[in-house]
């Protein structure tokens, strides 16, 4: 019985579940964005998201923590420079997963899992207000742009020699 064990085993053992994430978490930090299955995103952000939150103390022993768990020095090097940098403020939510759908030979759920800071897609969009069913912020606008007063156009020849004939 599994009670209690609540992450993902993966089909795999222990060893070979180690070694898979410390691979997909070096590829995460050089490449920035990997795509794998939905099942291994959702393990790999549990696996590397404390390395990042260690990564903000850049100490001798904040080095060695993550180099046990990764054993890759370009890797290290990466997390503690660039990646450190650019999430310095954040306070956590460093990964996000974004669904593709599902792989043509197995039906297996594939996903985006990729820094976020690292986006220039999302970073270059200006945040828009969240729209919801309830929210009553996007009808506001739009009610009051109808009762604003309107510019006449210029009005045409044929227009002014109507009024004049109308006087």
């Amino acid at each position: 019985m599994r009670h209690g064990k609540k992450f993902n085993h993966l089909s795999r053992t222990a060893d070979h579940r180690r070694a898979m994430l410390a691979n997909m978490a070096i590829s995460l930090i050089m490449h920035k964005r990997i795509t794998t299955t939905l099942a291994k995103a959702k393990a790999l952000k549990k696996y590397v998201e404390p390395l990042i939150t260690r990564s903000k103390d850049d100490s001798t022993n904040s080095r060695r923590v993550v180099f046990s768990y990764l054993q890759n020095k370009e890797a290290l090097k990466e997390l503690f420079g660039t990646v450190a940098q650019k999430v310095g403020d954040r306070p956590g939510g460093y990964t996000r997963i974004i669904k593709l759908g599902s792989r043509q030979g197995d039906a297996a759920d594939i996903a985006f899992i990729e820094l976020v800071d690292f986006d220039e897609n999302m970073l270059k969009t200006p945040k828009a207000e969240k729209k919801t069913r309830r929210s009553r912020k996007s009808a506001a606008p739009k009610a009051e742009a109808a009762e604003a007063p309107v510019e006449e156009a210029p009005k045409t020849e044929e227009a002014a020699a109507e009024e004049a004939k109308a006087e």
